[in-house]
């Protein structure tokens, strides 16, 4: 009789033979074997569809950018199920906004926009100095008025997903897709340059109407663990960082982040490369070859995967639903 297959930690409760980890058979004949997967470390939850990963390829500012990551992802055979823009709504015309989302639906990529003025592009010096001030978030009401402009109008205009960096900007945009100003199926995504640290933080950002949330790429295995067990809304972390968040590259981790932090996008981000925010023409050659080196970067975690019989689990394509999430009630509404 021989013995039932183990575990596989990123599947829990399935039999099919786990994922390998790097090095795993050569430290074992040196004595320096790594303790197995703790079951009890695993993520509970998965995306609707099942899967427990999706592909995001960020820092996407305008249709020629666009164009490119189709061309490269199409190229290398990259999965993508999201393309994010980092400049904001306000820097694209309706045209260049059209043409994205219509790019975008043709493969049934979700395409999610950054929404209006933020605290490093406004007149506030705080933000310019060693504490950093207020950051990224929306200042005044006119900040604000701004966002949710920027929202209606990118909607109006077939965008399906809007990247907040300010808890009462993502509130008051959630309440009004609540009321039907903004279509139902809208997702609301939060910034990295706010994400959140702990799990009481990451649930009230799911609680105030966030669809996914973007958490600093430092944090550790453990964290990640410490969130999921205190909420499902979908995380996006980059697997390798821009420099601005620190320039982290964390391929080797990709097998046990996504059996930690499941449901989770998986972000091919790109270190030792210059800022392009707000972007323009005249960064035009950095943003292109940018563009194509992060899906060249999103090619070599899947093969990373898939060498070590990881790659299992991807949600489908076209998948961008987060399901069902726990939310603020909205008793203090008008009518």
């Amino acid at each position: 009789m021989t013995d039932a297959a183990p575990p596989d930690p990123q599947h829990p409760g399935s039999s099919r033979p786990g994922p390998r980890r790097p090095g795993a058979h050569a430290l074992a004949a040196l004595g320096l074997a790594a303790p197995g997967p703790d079951p009890a470390d695993s993520s509970p939850h998965a995306f609707p569809d099942g899967g427990r990963w999706r592909t995001e390829i960020p820092s996407v500012e305008g249709p020629e950018a666009l164009t490119e990551v189709f061309k490269e992802a199409s190229r290398l055979d990259v999965p993508v199920h999201r393309v994010s823009q980092g400049s904001g709504v306000w820097m694209l015309t309706d045209a260049e906004i059209t043409e994205m989302a219509d790019a975008c639906a043709a493969r049934s990529v979700e395409l999610c926009l950054f929404t209006g003025p933020r605290g490093t592009w406004d007149t506030g010096g705080s933000t310019r100095t060693d504490s950093g001030g207020a950051g990224l978030r929306a200042r005044g009401h006119d900040a604000l008025a701004g966002c949710v402009e920027d929202a209606l109008r990118a909607t109006e205009l077939g965008v399906k997903c809007l990247l907040v960096a300010d808890e009462g900007v993502l509130w008051s945009l959630h309440r009004l897709r609540a009321h039907g100003v903004l279509p139902a199926d809208t997702t609301l995504k939060v910034s990295a340059l706010v994400g959140p640290v702990n799990p009481a933080s990451f649930a009230v950002f799911e609680r105030l109407g966030a669809d996914s949330v973007n958490i600093p790429s430092d944090l550790s295995l453990a964290h990640l663990t410490e969130i999921r067990r205190a909420s499902r809304a979908p995380m996006d972390l980059y697997i390798e960082a821009p420099d601005d968040l620190g320039g982290y590259v964390r391929m080797y981790e990709t097998a046990e982040l996504i059996r930690r932090g499941s449901p989770l996008y998986l972000k091919f981000g790109l270190s030792k490369s210059p800022g392009i925010y707000p972007y323009g023409a005249q960064l035009r050659e950095t943003a292109l070859s940018g563009a194509r080196e992060r899906v060249r970067r999103g090619r070599l975690v899947l093969d990373l995967l898939g060498r070590h019989g990881a790659d299992g689990g991807m949600s489908p394509l076209g998948s961008r639903l987060p399901g069902p999430l726990h939310r603020f009630p909205l008793t203090h509404d008008k009518d």
